[in-house]
């Protein structure tokens, strides 16, 4: 059995967790172990089989099991209440297992969650790790994603890092790395901070994915080619994230979800998730908002349609597209 500085463990591989563990076991040295853990018995038998030659890749059972056996313990989980099983369940959480194998076999260990979680809910996970036994041997740190599924496969995605403890950042870089650009694994404040830079940053991409879309609707609709008003936008002053790197256009750009029937990206019913926490924060601080309201009526109303229900939320396209103006 691999020693537990030569370990690492990866739980959830979902959608954004499966190709990110994936990249993380490439990017690992082969005398490197990594432990994998999913709900999903079958996602667990896939990943085995498309990391076989890439280096050892062994499965465990819970966050327990993985925090005893590993230093550095990454989580890609949906939601709070998952998050609050992984972590603080007192029989099988990483919480729980950092305590006991701290406690047998002092050592220095890392917990680290990459979803888009709630403040309220990272923050509670935090306060439980400083309160612990073990808090002088233990950080939590969030770090949400951004890239959204091509990002997490070509291994690209940007990290928002917080943590109380800035002295292994470098370690939690070193990690992230083989899952992102170097460049782009930032050090954003203390725990809670990397989870706001995230939120806002998805309250202004869900706001830009509805606008640009509305901006080519009108186009298509004078009779205009979509991929030229593309080509004018991207080096024009509407040049945004949305125009260039995910067209809502079917066939403006290839291997993005709009050219596939909109499958495979980030879906709407995520995108109206992040856009409210961004309008709930708002609100939580006291800051005045305008666009936040309309948008989220905007995909409400899409993601309860059956014609664009789990499709990439750039079917907000088509869904103006196909309806008419009230």
């Amino acid at each position: 059995m691999a020693s537990p500085d030569k370990t690492v463990a990866f739980i959830g591989l979902g959608v954004m967790g499966y190709p990110m563990a994936l990249n993380l076991r490439k990017g690992l040295s082969r005398d490197y172990t990594l432990l994998v853990c999913d709900v999903v018995p079958d996602a667990v038998s896939r990943f085995q089989k498309d990391a076989e030659g890439k280096g050892p890749v062994e499965v465990v059972k819970n966050g327990f099991e993985a925090v005893t056996r590993a230093n550095m313990v990454v989580t890609m989980l949906p939601d709070g209440s998952v998050v609050k099983k992984v972590y603080l369940d007192p029989s099988t959480g990483a919480l729980a297992g950092a305590e006991a194998s701290i406690k047998s076999s002092p050592q220095k260990k890392i917990i680290m969650e990459c979803g888009t979680i709630e403040t309220a809910t990272i923050l509670e996970v935090a306060k439980a790790t400083e309160s612990s036994s073990v808090s002088s041997s233990l950080t939590f740190v969030d770090a949400p994603v951004s890239g959204g599924p091509m990002g997490a496969q070509d291994g690209s995605l940007t990290f928002m890092v917080g943590t109380n403890n800035k002295e292994i950042f470098p370690t939690v870089k070193s990690t992230l790395a083989h899952m992102g650009k170097e460049d782009s694994v930032f050090l954003c404040g203390d725990v809670g901070a990397g989870t706001g830079f995230k939120i806002i940053n998805n309250y202004l991409s869900a706001i830009t994915s509805l606008a640009a879309s509305e901006a080519l609707n009108i186009g298509v609709k004078m009779g205009l080619d979509p991929k030229l008003l593309t080509d004018v936008i991207n080096v024009s002053g509407g040049q945004c994230w949305v125009t260039s790197k995910s067209n809502p256009v079917p066939g403006v750009q290839q291997n993005v979800p709009s050219s596939r029937d909109y499958e495979g990206g980030f879906r709407i019913e995520l995108c109206h998730k992040v856009l409210k926490m961004g309008s709930e924060l708002a609100e939580n601080v006291g800051a005045r908002t305008v666009l936040d309201k309309p948008t989220l009526a905007a995909f409400e109303e899409a993601k309860n349609d059956s014609r664009y229900r789990g499709k990439d939320a750039r079917v907000v396209y088509k869904w103006l597209n196909e309806g008419e103006r009230k």
